[in-house]
Parts: C-alpha cells; structure tokens; sequence
C-alpha cells in the first residue's frame, strides 16, 4: 500500500514538472521530431544509440536539477521574507501632541458630525438584526459622538515595514461621557410598554494599524486584537416613557455585545476599514451604485490544500487513505458564488485546478461602500451537494472626489489596492483565498454609475454625464404632484422551480402604501410583459419595492425581490434599467421608468375640488380666553388635529388660559375634513376636550394665507388663532422651479466637466486608445468652447453691472447738492 502511494506521488510530481517546463520551454515540442530524425538515421544509416541516449539523460538531469533549484531559491525567499518581517525593528517610538492637538482642533465640527452619520446607519442596520429576547423592536433616535475626541498614541507612535506596505502602529484610548445615543425600546411579553435607553460615556481602549495605500489617496485602519469596550447606560422616564427608570436586566451587556461584535466583524485585523483623502471634495452623497462584475480564473486550487481545513476536517476523518488517493484522482470541479449584501449570484461549473470562468454579473450597491465576498465551491458529479472549500473578499468605497476604491488583504497581511479615477474604468484585481496556499482568485471590476442623494447620476457616458450636470438643475421640479410611470418590460433567467421546467412568473410592485401586479407568463422562464403602472410619486427617498412570484396551485413561491431608488428621475427622460434579483442566485428584471408632470387646470382656482398635487400648510399660533379644566382654575392645553386618517399634536402647555404654540403642520391636499380638537392634558386620568372646530379651507385661493380667529365649539368661550395656505407649487412664480443656471454656476460646472474629461484622457492615453483620445479631445475643445461663450456673458454682465452701479451713484449725487460739490465720479 505504501508503495502505491509513493508511486502516485512520483508520478503527479512528474507531470507538475513537465507541465511548468513546457510553459518554460515553449521550444519543447520541436524535439519530438528531431528525436524521430534522429532515430530513422540510427535506422537505417548509422548507429548514434551509443552517445544519444547519453546526451539526452545528461540534459534531462541539469533541466530537472534547475528546476529543484528555483523552487528551494523561491522557499528560501518565503521563509527568509516572514523571518525578516518577525524580527525586523519597529521605528523607536515617536511623540505624537501633534496629532492629538490636530485632532482636538478638528473632532468637534468635522469629524464628529460625519463619523457620527457613518456609525449610526451602521448601528441602525445591527439593531434590526440583533436585540435581546426582552425588546420585541428598537429604534435609533438619536446619534452623537460628542466633543471630546479619543486619545492616540498615548505612549507614542512607531512604524513598521512589511513588503512594500508601511504600517503605523499607535495607542487608541477613547474614554468620555459626553457621548449621546438614545434608543427607544418596545418590550417583548411579558413586559409591555416602552423604554428609553440612553448611552452616555463610552471606554474603547486598543492598539490601532494604520496604513497608507495609493500614494496617500487613502488610509486603511484597523485594531490589532478586539480592544476593550465599556458602556454606560441609563434609562430614562418621561415623556413617552411607559416603564419606570429602572435598568433592563441584560440591556447593558447585550450592548457591550454588539458594540465589541461590530468592532471585531468591521475593522479587526484582517478586517480593515477606508478612510479616503482625495485633493478635493465635490460635495456629494453617493447612495447606491451599479457594479459590473467578472469572475475570470483561479489559480493553484489543490484538494491536498484543504485536507486539514476545519470545513473539511470531519470529511476526511471519515475516509481512510486508499479513499484519499481515488479523492485525489479525481479531477476538480468548482464555482464560484459572488455576494454583495442580499444578492447573490452563481458562475458556472469549471474543472481543473486553475479554472477559467470568464461570467459577468450586474450587481446593485445600495449604500456609498460595500464587501464583495467570493465564495469557492466544490461540486461532485452525480450530486446536488456543494461543498465550501473557502472565500475572499474585496471592498469598496465612494471618495469625495467621485473616484471608487477598492481594497483587500493579500498574502501574509498585505494590502491589495486600486484606485478607478472615474466611472467605467476597469479594475482587475488578484485575491488570495482565506487560508494558507489555498490558491488566488482574479476578477474584473467596472464602477458603471453612482447615485447621488440629489437624484444625479455619475454615469460612464461623457455626453450623457454632461447632460444630466448642465441641464438637469433646470429640470429638477418638485417631487410634489409628479406621477412615476413604470413600464415592466420583461425578465431573464428567472428561477426554476416547477416540475416540468418552466416556471409560470408574475411581478408585485410596491411603492408607498400602493400596489401593483402584472399578469402571469405561463411556462417560461424569460417573461415578456410590457405592463405599465403609475404611481403617485413621494418624497423622502423611498424606494421602488420589487417581488416576484412564481404562481402555483397550493400557493405562490418567492422567486427573487429587489430595490430601486426612485431619486433623481428627470422628466422626459426614461431610465432603461436591468435590476438583478436578490436572494436568489439568477434573475433580472428590465424595467422604464418614467417621471411625468400633472398639469392643473388654473380655471379650477378657488374651486371645491382640491388640488391633488399641492399640500395644505397649518400654523397654530395661540389660543385665548379657555376653559379651565383643572380645580386650580387653569388648564395644560395642546390642540389635536384630525386630517381625514391622518392625526397631529402641538406641544403641551401647562397652567395657561392663553396658550402660544406657534407650530407648523403640513398635510397632502386631498380634500380631507380639518378638525381641530383643544384637549387638556391630565398624566393619570383621560384627557378632557375644551372645545373643537372645523376649519373651511377648500374655497381659499392657492398660495395665499388665510389668517383666522375660529370660536371653539363645545364650550361657554375660548378662539384659537391659526394661519392657513393651499400650497401648490405649479402656480409658483417659474423662476422658482424653471430658473436657469446663473453663467457663473454654468462656468464652474463646466469647469469640473473639463476637469474630469481630463482624467478620462489621461487614462485613455495610458491605454494606447487613439479612437478614445480623439473623440475626447473633440467633446474637450467643445466643452472648452461652451465655457468661453459664458466667460463673454459673464465680462458683458460685470460691464452692465458697473455701469449701473455709476448711473446709481450719479443719481444719489445729483439727488445731494452737499455731495455733488465735493465728490466727482469719473
């Protein structure tokens, strides 16, 4: 059995020889015929048997002894490398006031406020998926850092080198009280009622890596180990509070919990986190984005890799070695699956130990960063099973200066790095698997777009792109009144789930509290629907919820859903775009979608009708002259409006006949009943009413205040003092919704325009692409063009401006005999 064994492993050494000489040696295959050459000589002429078959070993031999030569110099180099980085001597340490002082300057109005937004939608996202068993929902209601910024380098500060990376290692303390995170709790049966949580002080202490990638363009940072954490937490009462202000048994514990567990999953080493230091700062807020993704190859993937990994060490406990010698003939047949939040998609199944898949995937990013996982998978034939064998990951941010960076860790703790200066660039990145030599992974990665907060878009097209920057500021209306147009064009490669193959699927839309269904396709996986859905449009960026179903007999099974941000829609232009399904491993949808202006009627001003795409604005000023409702002869009045389902509350005043509220309140105009119902507030026994009123606002003229004293009904006396308007933004003056660029905004537009033509062009030439420069410098010398016709409007407009500056002052002056005999303007 031992010999078998050994003569196995002979012989696949053997083959690994030839294989890589033949890559070295793309000569090789000439020597076959020169061999047969020489043989029909020793054939039929003269004997070269006695020297040839020398020649031929002694060549074979120095061949074989160069190869074992390089791979004991490459081992050498390996453990020389790793020897050298575990002994090598860190920078002494440095002092680091500076740094602290830097950052004491900076932490209150720019570092705090923006870590602030960045943790508290990551603590949003934990909350939603981790509470303990007594809290049945938690929200975030507030979110503060405080002043105080945490202290680095207590003890210096030291850099280290390893490859060509350098890294800085530094104290992190992070101890204060003037942190602020309010939660608000709804506790689970037993208990009932609400809680307030409050963090008010916070303790991180650990030592802190920090790395400087892309030539300073960016710093990667992470903790060492897990530092320690400690939090204070008090719970609060009043208010809405339902429960007394007593601690919650577990609530602070399960806080330390998820504080360490977010720290440990996001920025503990090898988890490292981007902080982007661009030249310059365009001001926007990326939310989403659309990602082209191509799983290429791998390489070097052995089965003998992962004998001993903890996924597959009870597999082989179970087999015994002559079955790990057939396991090991066995050739290797692989996918890859790509994750990115929810989504998730499958490549096809490829043999061999270096792979070549070549799959492009459409993925959707909902948010300014992400983690692209790849995981590896092996497949048996004959089998439904997949087995994990290991993953890697690459993330990704959005910089300030409209660029992508994408990182990850390489071998031995390195930093993998690329920076795509603009949308469309093509990044081709080469990612170790988790593990010890179990093989790398290539990919390609294309940034298409990224959506902004504002509705733009940072498209790949340079015209397109030009478009949307110059024109679209005139063409962003109100959101008000405007109705979404969404056509269901059709679908591809959706699941298959039924028996004979086919799947029957149909499409629900939701948007607010609307719903829409398109129509069952029956028996294919490729649906056609052309199905078209308005919507009203709402505010507030909510998004386009997308679900499909496969319709059965007993019941419809989810094949896939998807998000779509609705922001930023341009009227008279149709968005054309191909939405992948998530949760599911194939499957798009190709959707238009549509932004389309309702058009009032003016003949219908002052009319019953109401406006359908306008509000109604409320202010309640103050009340006087009330009933008391206490036996102290006084009352705590507030006002309680009914707006057809909707309701509203002012604050509460307390001990006053004459309260002044002084609040705004805005509803949708749908011609609704406004009530108005004054109540006075009592903490143990049921509020009582101290009158009512309706308030007539449907014969109003649009966009004009109606200032009211309305009698209270109900009671002996009391009035309440509002102001209302029908507010409807069509019968605005134009110039607040159609108003055109100033030529100064213009020219600053055009400017970034050129600016990132630029990089455009100075990537095309690092290409070699001729056709690409051409056309560039063509858009270039237009652009360049456009800007000198506003530079001409801007000098003709500063002419007019002085001019009537002078004709002003002339005109004061000869309005004042005093001044027109001692000043003279030229």
């Amino acid at each position: 059995m031992g010999r078998i064994k050994k003569k196995n492993f002979d012989l696949n050494k053997a083959v690994e020889f030839l294989n890589k000489l033949w890559v070295e040696k793309p000569l090789l295959p000439l020597v076959i015929p020169v061999f047969f050459v020489f043989w029909a000589i020793e054939k039929w002429f003269f004997s070269l048997s006695n020297w040839v078959a020398l020649a031929l070993a002694v060549w074979v031999t120095i061949q074989y002894g160069s190869y074992q030569r390089r791979n004991l110099v490459e081992d050498l180099n390996k453990k020389w490398m790793q020897m050298t980085l575990q002994n090598s001597q860190a920078t002494p340490l440095e002092q680091c006031e500076w740094l602290n002082k830097l950052l004491f300057d900076l932490w209150p109005n720019y570092i705090s406020p923006k870590l602030s937004s960045r943790f508290s939608s990551i603590v949003e996202r934990r909350l939603k998926h981790q509470k303990p068993m007594l809290i049945e929902k938690i929200e975030l209601q507030g979110f503060s850092l405080g002043s105080r910024p945490p202290i680095l380098g207590l003890h210096g500060i030291c850099w280290a080198t390893s490859g060509n990376q350098r890294i800085m290692r530094l104290g992190f303390d992070w101890d204060t009280n003037e942190i602020n995170i309010m939660l608000s709790a709804k506790m689970a049966k037993p208990l009932t009622g609400t809680a307030r949580i409050v963090i008010n002080s916070i303790h991180v202490k650990g030592d802190l890596l920090m790395m400087p990638i892309l030539d300073g363009k960016a710093i990667l940072y992470s903790f060492v180990s897990t530092p320690d954490v400690r939090i204070g937490v008090a719970f609060g009462s009043g208010g809405s509070q339902s429960l007394p202000a007593t601690e919650l048994p577990g609530v602070s514990s399960w806080l330390v919990k998820l504080a360490t567990d977010t720290l440990s999953k996001r920025m503990v080493e090898p988890r490292r986190q981007c902080l982007a230091l661009p030249a310059s700062d365009l001001q926007k807020k990326a939310v989403g984005g659309v990602l082209y993704i191509t799983v290429l190859s791998a390489r070097k993937i052995c089965r003998s890799s992962w004998k001993c990994s903890p996924s597959r060490r009870q597999k082989c406990s179970e087999i015994d070695s002559f079955e790990e010698d057939q396991l090991e003939k066995k050739e290797l047949h692989t996918l890859v699956e790509i994750e990115l939040e929810e989504l998730t998609r499958r490549t096809n199944v490829r043999t061999g130990s270096n792979p070549k898949w070549d799959s492009t995937f459409n993925m959707i990013l909902h948010d300014n960063a992400g983690i692209l996982r790849f995981h590896l998978y092996e497949w048996t034939p004959a089998s439904v099973k997949y087995d994990y064998l290991t993953s890697c990951e690459i993330k990704m941010r959005y910089a300030p200066d409209d660029s992508t960076i994408f990182w990850a860790t390489g071998a031995d703790s390195t930093v993998i790095a690329e920076h795509a200066e603009i949308c469309g660039k093509e990044i081709e990145m080469t990612v170790p698997f988790e593990g010890v030599n179990l093989g790398e992974l290539t990919v390609k990665l294309v940034l298409k777009e990224w959506q902004y907060a504002d509705g733009s878009h940072s498209l790949t097209n340079f015209n397109l792109s030009s478009q949307h920057s110059l024109d679209g500021a005139s063409n962003f209306l109100s959101k008000t009144g405007r109705k979404i147009c969404i056509t269901v064009v059709e679908g591809k490669d959706l699941i298959v789930k039924d028996k004979i193959g086919k799947s029957g699927p149909y499409i629900k839309l939701y948007y607010g509290k609307a719903s829409k269904r398109t129509k069952t396709v029956s028996y294919t996986s490729n649906p056609v629907w052309n199905q078209k859905f308005e919507f009203d449009e709402i505010g507030g960026g909510e998004y386009l919820k997308i679900k499909c179903y496969q319709e059965e007999t007993f019941g419809d099974e989810s094949i896939g859903s998807a998000r779509v941000n609705l922001e930023g829609l341009i009227e008279g232009s149709i968005r054309d775009v191909n939405i992948p399904l998530e949760k599911v491993n194939s499957g798009e949808l190709r959707l238009q979608i549509e932004a389309v202006r309702v058009e009032d009627d003016e003949g219908t001003k002052g009319s019953h009708v109401s406006s359908g795409n306008g509000w109604i604005e409320l202010v309640l000023i103050e009340a006087r002259d009330l009933v008391a409702a206490d036996i102290r002869g006084t009352s705590d009045p507030y006002v309680r409006v009914h707006y057809g389902n909707l309701k509203r509350s002012t604050k509460i005043l307390y001990k006053t006949l004459n309260p002044k509220w002084n609040q705004t309140l805005e509803f949708p105009d749908d011609g609704s009943l406004l009530e108005l119902h004054v109540k006075d507030h009592n903490a143990l026994l049921p509020t009582s009413s101290i009158g009512d009123c309706v308030v007539e606002y449907q014969l109003l003229p649009p966009n004009q205040m109606a200032d009211k004293w309305i009698p209270l009904q109900g009671v002996k006396r009391g009035e309440i003092h509002i102001q209302i308007t029908r507010r409807i933004p069509e019968l605005e003056k134009k110039s607040n919704s159609d108003s055109k660029l100033s030529p100064a905004k213009m020219h600053h537009l055009i400017s970034d325009q050129m600016k990132n033509m630029m990089i455009k062009l100075q990537s095309l030439v690092d290409d070699d692409d001729l056709e690409g420069v051409s056309k560039s410098l063509s858009e270039l010398e237009s652009l360049h063009e456009t800007q000198e016709e506003y530079v001409v409007q801007l000098e003709t407009e500063q002419e007019l401006l002085i001019n009537k500056i002078n004709e002003l002052g002339q005109e004061i002056i000869n309005s004042s005999p005093s001044l027109s005999r001692r000043v003279t303007i030229p």
